[in-house]
């Protein structure tokens, strides 16, 4: 069984800036997409950003584009999401999440695997 563990939320003041991880576990792809949703309450889960392991070109949703930057560290099958120039917007509970393309990060789909979520909030 796949397990994706996040860490690094927490409160922040507008501006500034927090680093999620995300720790993939018995997951034995070579290739496959890992990346980021969130959900704020009240409102629709939403992509954030994803990467294949195999690059080239990341996705960001719209929102976060020029603030946030995804990576990931292929060896230890770890994604990261840097979250820069944070707005109270942003607040929300980010969910890490993996499957073997990045086409399940598009609208109507859904990744295979799923963290439990890390706590963002982004106090203006």
């Amino acid at each position: 069984q796949v397990q994706l563990v996040e860490s690094g939320g927490g409160s922040v003041q507008a501006g500034g800036s927090l680093r999620l991880s995300c720790t993939a576990s018995r997951y034995t792809a070579s290739s496959y997409c890992m990346g980021w949703f969130r959900q704020a309450p009240g409102k629709e889960r939403q992509a954030v950003a994803c990467l294949y392991s195999g690059g080239p070109m990341p996705y960001y949703a719209d929102s976060v584009k020029g603030r946030f930057a995804i990576s990931q560290d292929n060896a230890k099958k770890m994604v990261y999401l840097q979250m820069d120039s944070l707005k109270p917007e942003d607040t929300a509970m980010y969910y890490c999440a993996a499957d073997t393309f990045c086409t399940s990060w598009s609208p109507g789909r859904s990744p295979k695997y799923w963290g439990q979520g890390t706590q963002v909030t982004v106090s203006s």
